[in-house]
């Protein structure tokens, strides 16, 4: 291959270090209304009175929106494919807030300072209720966080009486008879916390009126379809009379795969027939918009004498916060994503619930779910090899799953795999052998090492369906359309660079544009890891359509059946004769024929396959202090082919430091009345260059058939394996286990010193 496979530099990489794109509120004009939210104080309570004659009254404001100047009409914010699993559980404004946060009331004015004048002028009287914090005793609490009715599209196993917004029961395999035949049973209890994004850009949308009446929304999002059908739905206009424009995004790792603000400032625009944009500060970003899901995993494990697991046992808890944007499908990938990497399994089971809180609400967050069942499988794994004193390697090597495999565990077949060679790859690169478990210094410290397997998916299996539309110019250049959204990731030139392969021609004579409603084709937005699989697939056969389109025409020119002609990107030939690639352009966009040449298709996968990481630590811990430090981190992904080795690198490099940062610094805290008092950097610690080490990333190269040029997903993956993989590293240098994340060196400390 001549384009895929090369480490070719990001298409739009110079424009951005050198600050040329255009992002969200660079578009915005500079007469549009500026838009502000005032927010509960309070975690739980009723609006009983909301005076905002005051307000009104301030020079410059604009409106004043409350509860009872909204549609009520109820909605998700999940950024999934319509008839969304996620429950339809939000109203734009309702007289019942549920967490510290949630919104009260919209404020538009001519500027931010008339707009929070007018916000401290409102008058809101709250009956203020007792709230729901602590998520393991939900489900008894005299207290509904929901006190009506939920509509969902699906059953999910929804008991609002007792807060459970889902109910996840899988069993393969009757497990407590293999358990009870098993020679060792191992069990732990896991606490995973929630996750801020952390994201550059805040979360911010701009609306205007276009000639047409038509709302704009030009927004920094994940899921610009997705949000055109949330607005459609929330505020009862036709999806037609939307256009959603997604600009350079400054990241969103999931965030922006929730709709969080463009509904604010839409209302406005409808109501004022003005532009108008929101910006969220960033403790609106970390206080008022979505977080991962904090978990407790309860984790059981049987297996022979020898090392063969036979039985995977989990039942866990997730706090979805006051709404339940991707509350159910987050939790099913706890079991999916981690139990059918060992298929040695006679039986397997997950089950639990999903719960509301008041708390922020929890959603979407790189990783969704296989992160918080990876650290609680992956950490009993490495109890049972070090309770059966096998390396933990060794006892992984015994129980993988094989290409060519169906796992028992969600009966997957995997087409492409090879876990072994991860795993020695990455023993080989840390020097496992000759540092495993742990070696003491001179000065007091001790070196020591831990491993971690992970799988994910690539796409929704059966669900997602993306198009992709790629057209001949009439200079003989091309210009492809695609619906996904290249947050940073790259995935623009990933997607070019497959256009070029199939079409034997150069990335300067591929133009992108992408994520504008109006233009291209529709897609579901970039997560779920499928914009390389999915929307990666759907450029291929657009692409090879205008490939054999071009030879027929070109053979047609040269009166020539096409089976005797060849294409070479730049002329359609024989060994006599030729027209050339320009000739075909200009005939069919401004020349006689008049029939631009296009390719276009659409492309849904009935499979996801998993890519797989072997995660290998070294960490330097102080025994005085409990203080952990990474030495060196050493990721082996399959990920099948990789497209673009480079951007495929950055992407494995950028997950492992949120991994880190996860597994040992990152922590959501709140005080009793409900506020969350890490809502700011100041007091949520993220980490810095400085924290994690030195990161060693390779590549173990498989083949997926049902992927374009072989490739599976990388996006994901990349975040799980440092968070068991730390733990063990901390218990092989100093003999304690943390279960609750993160793994503070006051936690170790305290351990230590029992």
């Amino acid at each position: 291959m001549n384009i895929v496979g090369k480490s070719i530099a990001k298409i739009d990489g110079m424009a951005i270090a050198t600050g040329k794109p255009v992002y969200t509120d660079d578009l915005a004009s500079k007469d549009a209304l500026i838009v502000k939210i005032l927010r509960s104080p309070h975690a739980h309570a009723k609006i009983k009175n909301i005076d905002i004659k005051r307000a009104l009254m301030i020079e410059g404001v604009e409106c004043v929106l409350t509860y009872k100047d909204v549609p009520d009409t109820r909605f998700t914010l999940a950024g999934q494919s319509y008839p969304e699993p996620s429950p339809y559980d939000r109203l734009i404004l309702e007289d019942t807030v549920r967490y510290v946060g949630d919104e009260v009331a919209i404020i538009a004015a001519i500027d931010e300072k008339t707009a929070v004048k007018a916000m401290r002028m409102i008058k809101v009287e709250y009956e203020v209720l007792e709230p729901v914090l602590d998520f393991e005793k939900a489900t008894e609490s005299n207290v509904l966080v929901h006190d009506n009715h939920r509509h969902t599209n699906f059953d999910i196993g929804m008991n609002r009486e007792k807060n459970i917004v889902s109910t996840h029961n899988y069993t393969k395999g009757d497990v407590d008879k293999v358990m009870n035949d098993c020679d060792i049973v191992v069990e732990e209890s896991y606490y995973t916390q929630p996750q801020l994004h952390g994201m550059m850009e805040t979360y911010r949308s701009y609306n205007y009126l276009d000639h047409m009446g038509r709302l704009v929304v030009v927004s920094s999002t994940q899921i610009p379809f997705h949000v055109r059908r949330h607005l459609s739905r929330a505020l009862n206009i036709p999806s037609s009379k939307i256009r959603v424009i997604k600009p350079r995004i400054g990241g969103g790792f999931g965030g922006k795969q929730t709709a969080c603000v463009e509904i604010f400032s839409a209302i406005v625009t409808l109501k004022t027939g003005k532009p108008a944009k929101i910006i969220y500060d960033r403790k609106e970003t970390l206080n008022c918009s979505t977080s991962r899901h904090a978990m407790k995993l309860n984790v059981k494990i049987g297996a022979t004498k020898e090392g063969i697991i036979k039985v995977i046992d989990i039942d866990a808890i997730s706090d979805t916060g006051a709404y339940g944007e991707h509350a159910s499908t987050t939790f099913g990938l706890v079991g999916e994503k981690t139990m059918p990497m060992y298929n040695k399994l006679e039986a397997s089971r997950f089950k639990g619930h999903v719960v509301y809180t008041n708390k922020m609400p929890a959603g979407a967050f790189r990783g969704y779910g296989a992160s918080q069942g990876c650290f609680a499988v992956e950490s009993t794994i490495n109890v049972l090899a070090s309770k059966l004193n096998i390396d933990p390697t060794e006892i992984r090597l015994k129980n993988i799953v094989k290409e060519g495999e169906t796992s028992f565990a969600y009966d997957k077949t995997l087409n492409s795999v090879d876990l072994e060679r991860c795993i020695q790859k990455g023993k080989e690169l840390i020097k496992w052998d000759e540092k495993y478990p742990c070696k003491k210094l001179e000065n007091g410290k001790v070196r020591s090492v831990g491993m971690s397997l992970t799988m994910q998916g690539s796409g929704i299996a059966g669900i997602d369906t993306a198009s992709a539309e790629i057209k001949l110019n009439d200079d003989g250049n091309y210009t492809l359309l695609v619906g996904s959204t290249d947050m940073g990731t790259g995935s623009d030139t990933i997607l070019a660079q497959m256009a070029c392969e199939i079409l034997e021609t150069t990335m300067d004579k591929i133009t992108v544009i992408a994520a504008d409603t109006d233009v291209v084709p529709y897609d579901p937005g970039s997560y779920a890891s499928s914009t390389t699989y999915v929307t990666g697939m759907a450029v291929v056969k657009a692409s090879t359509e205008l490939r054999e389109k071009i030879i027929k025409v070109g053979a047609e020119r040269l009166n020539i059946d096409k089976e005797y002609v060849e294409f070479d990107g730049e002329r359609v030939f024989t060994d006599s004769e030729d027209i050339s690639l320009f000739e075909i352009a200009v005939d069919f966009t401004v020349g006689p024929q008049k029939n631009q040449l296009i390719g276009y298709a659409s492309h849904g996968s009935p499979v996801s396959p998993p890519p797989f990481i072997a995660g290998f630590v070294e960490t330097e811990i102080d025994e005085e202090t409990g203080k952990v430090e990474i030495i060196d981190y050493v990721a082996v992904v399959d990920c099948g082919t990789v497209i673009n080795k480079n951007l495929a690198r950055i992407q494995v490099e950028g997950g492992i430091v949120q991994g880190i940062g996860m597994a040992m610094f990152e922590e959501v805290r709140y005080t009793d009345s409900g506020q969350m008092d890490t809502n700011t950097f100041m007091q949520y610690k993220m980490p810095a260059r400085c924290d994690v080490g030195n990161i060693i990333v390779d590549f173990v190269e498989t083949h997926e058939p049902t992927g374009p040029f072989g490739a599976k997903s990388v996006g994901e993956v990349v975040l799980n394996t440092p968070l068991p993989a730390i733990q063990e590293s901390v218990f092989n240098g100093t003999g304690v286990r943390i279960n609750t994340l993160p793994i503070t060196p006051e936690k170790i400390f305290i351990e230590m010193n029992k």
